[in-house]
C-alpha cells in the first residue's frame, strides 16, 4: 500500500476513520475537536501514516489497558493537525492549545519533535474515577496508579473531571504534573516518586484489578 494522503473527500475521511489502531479504538475516535467544529476548520493529519503509527502505540499500550481495567473511557481531545493547533494556540480565546513546537509528538501526532521522536497524546476522562473525584477523592490516587501500571511519557492532570493528558513517546521522560490546587509537579523526569511505595499503593488499593475485564472470545470458525 502506498503512502496515505490527507483526505480530500468525505469518503477518504471515512476510510481514515475506519483504520483500527487497537483492540478498542479506531482513528475516528481521535479526530473530534470542539475548536474545529465551532470554527468550521478541518482537523486532518498532514502525514496520516505517521499519525496512525503513533496513535497505534498510544491506543494499544496506554488506552486499551484503561478500558480493560475501568470500562469505557472518554476521549476529550486527541489528534490535532498542525494548522488547527496553531489556530487554537494563537487565535482562539481562551487559549486551550500549546504552541506547535511543544505539541509535536504530543497532540500533533503526525510531526516528530525536535529530536526526531515519535509520539501521541490524548486527553482522557475515566468516569469511574471522575465520580469519586467529584466527591473529594485525591487525583493523586489515580496518578500513582497510572505510574505503576503504564509505560507513559507524560501525564498532565486538569481540575475538571480529573481529566488528564496521557502521552506516549519514544524515549519517555515519565513526568507527572497538573493544573491542580494541591501540587503542580508530582514527578519530575527521571526522578523517583516523592511518596514511598507502600503509601502510593495504599492510595489505589481499592482500584479494579489491572486489565481484569474479560470479553467474549472470537470463534476461530463458525458454520456457514
Amino acid at each position: 500500500m502506498g503512502k496515505r494522503r490527507t483526505p480530500k473527500t468525505y469518503t477518504a475521511l471515512e476510510d481514515l476513520g475506519r483504520v483500527r489502531l487497537s483492540r478498542h479504538f479506531f482513528m475516528r475516535d481521535f479526530l473530534w475537536s470542539e475548536i474545529a467544529a465551532m470554527h468550521l476548520r478541518h482537523n486532518l493529519p498532514d502525514d496520516p501514516d505517521l499519525a496512525i503509527e503513533a496513535g497505534t502505540r498510544l491506543a494499544s499500550e496506554l488506552l486499551d489497558p484503561l478500558v480493560e481495567t475501568f470500562g469505557p473511557i472518554s476521549i476529550r481531545s486527541a489528534l490535532r493537525s498542525s494548522d488547527l493547533n496553531h489556530f487554537g494556540a494563537t487565535q482562539v480565546k481562551p487559549q486551550k492549545c500549546a504552541q506547535n513546537a511543544s505539541s509535536y509528538a504530543g497532540h500533533i501526532w503526525d510531526r516528530r519533535d525536535d529530536k526526531g521522536r515519535m509520539g501521541a497524546c490524548a486527553t482522557v476522562v475515566i468516569p469511574w474515577f471522575a465520580d469519586q473525584y467529584a466527591k473529594g477523592r485525591d487525583w493523586r490516587d489515580l496518578a500513582w496508579w497510572l505510574h505503576a501500571h503504564l509505560d507513559y511519557h507524560e501525564i498532565w492532570f486538569f481540575p475538571k473531571l480529573a481529566a488528564f493528558n496521557l502521552g506516549w513517546r519514544e524515549q519517555p521522560e515519565r513526568r507527572i504534573a497538573g493544573y491542580m490546587p494541591q501540587i503542580k509537579m508530582l514527578k519530575r523526569p527521571d526522578e523517583a516518586p516523592v511518596e514511598p511505595d507502600d503509601m502510593r499503593e495504599k492510595r489505589y488499593a481499592d482500584f479494579p484489578k489491572f486489565r481484569a475485564i474479560t470479553y467474549p472470545p472470537i470463534p476461530e470458525r463458525w458454520a456457514a
